[in-house]
């Protein structure tokens, strides 16, 4: 049975990241608030959490999660290949809504899925989201909705979607945006936009002036 803590309640968010980071060393499914919309979290590095996340959304492989860090430098053992404009983009709008797609470092042992050496990767902008990723290290964190469901700005709305297949929500709120990351692929000479969402085109290219719209 899933449990629930108030974020706002000061001791109910202290026991909700606690057991949060308990249920996701067991390798359960956490939901989180981020700043876009509500996330469905899962140890990055447990294979079988992975795979419940995606069988919690009713998603398929050839659809990876995404990865949530709690701090930029976490990066450096992640990535490889990281372009100066990549770190541009970083710099400008970590932690927020801007999800780069890059190359993953060979050596790490995760599997989010058929990423062909790629991951997303995000630091948000979120206290509670935060001070679960400093307790755990990297999330594979999706969007907490049903894959064809409506992205959740609120817990409820989390709830509705995934009931008991998740152990711990975490209730920080109303999501500032309720609208999902801006996702850019940097694997490339040039930045590509994948995904429009809480960050525009305009405001990327006044940080990198040749990103591209993408198709």
């Amino acid at each position: 049975m899933s449990r629930r803590y108030d974020c706002s309640d000061a001791q109910d968010r202290a026991s909700g990241l606690r057991e949060a980071a308990s249920a996701i060393r067991r390798g359960e499914l956490v939901v989180v608030p981020t700043d876009t919309v509500y996330g469905l979290a899962a140890d990055a590095f447990s294979a079988e959490a992975v795979a419940g996340l995606l069988a919690a959304k009713g998603r398929g492989r050839n659809m990876p999660s995404p990865v949530l860090v709690g701090s930029p430098t976490t990066l450096h053992g992640l990535v490889t290949d990281f372009s100066e404009q990549a770190w541009e983009l970083v710099d400008a709008f970590w932690p927020g809504g801007l999800t780069l797609v890059a190359r993953h470092q060979p050596s790490l042992r995760w599997d989010l899925g058929e990423t062909r050496g790629t991951v997303a990767v995000r630091m948000p902008l979120h206290p509670v989201v935060l001070e679960l990723l400093n307790a755990t290290g990297p999330l594979a964190v999706s969007s907490g909705n049903k894959t064809g469901g409506p992205s959740p700005s609120t817990c409820d709305e989390a709830e509705a979607q995934l009931g008991d297949a998740v152990s711990i929500y975490l209730d920080g709120g109303t999501a500032d945006y309720g609208t999902p990351s801006t996702i850019v692929d940097v694997t490339g000479k040039v930045p590509v936009v994948l995904r429009a969402g809480a960050i525009s085109v305009e405001q990327l290219r006044e940080v990198v002036p040749d990103v591209e719209a993408g198709s």
